[in-house]
């Protein structure tokens, strides 16, 4: 049998047994999904290819020292990891980078705009800004949820299988932070009356 017809548990076998191409195909079955995950996360071509790199090697190292047991579930267990080394980038910054047109991440980027006058790109440069400010004051598993969801625009289910939480803490931690973020406007409001 050739071995890119080999699940991804052969595969994974027959590179314990020291079969290189074996890994070959199976980084070639899931990189294209890996890697959109990671891009998705953190919007800079070149930061989602040092964390892809830092996955496949952590893929690697688990392999090789036997700690692998996800039977026939490598795709989940390797965009796991690759969201668990998102959030430790994330966490190592602790603050989105400026904006600019290659390594910013943006709720604002998915809209569409038509061509702005300067006036107009200052005050969607400031709400921008605004907003920003207001999702980094959330508490963590909410600031989570709310850039997976716009951010990385991702469902629910796949917030609740990443984070491993349920579907309904997912979507209970996205309500509490819009509740969060409104009520930090209305103060706002109030303190600037």
């Amino acid at each position: 049998m050739q071995v890119t017809q080999l699940n991804d548990q052969q595969l994974i076998y027959s590179y314990l047994d020291g079969n290189e191409k074996a890994f070959e195909v199976l980084l070639t079955r899931h990189k294209a999904k890996i890697y959109t995950q990671i891009y998705l996360f953190v919007k800079s071509t070149a930061l989602a290819e040092d964390i892809f790199q830092e996955v496949f090697i952590k893929i690697i190292d688990t392999l090789r020292k036997g700690k692998y047991n996800h039977e026939g579930k490598f795709l989940q267990w390797a965009l796991r990891i690759s969201y668990n080394m998102c959030v430790d980038n994330f966490r190592r910054t602790k603050r989105r980078p400026k904006v600019s047109q290659t390594d910013t991440f943006d709720i604002f980027d998915v809209l569409k705009s038509g061509d702005d006058n300067a006036e107009d790109l200052i005050m969607k440069s400031q709400t921008h800004q605004k907003i920003r400010s207001l999702v980094d004051a959330l508490p963590p598993e909410q600031r989570e949820v709310v850039i997976l969801r716009h951010y990385a625009d991702m469902s629910f289910k796949e917030i609740s299988q990443l984070t491993r939480v349920s579907i309904n803490t997912a979507l209970g931690r996205m309500r509490y932070a819009l509740i969060n973020i409104r009520k930090m406007i209305e103060e706002r409001e109030v303190s600037l009356k």
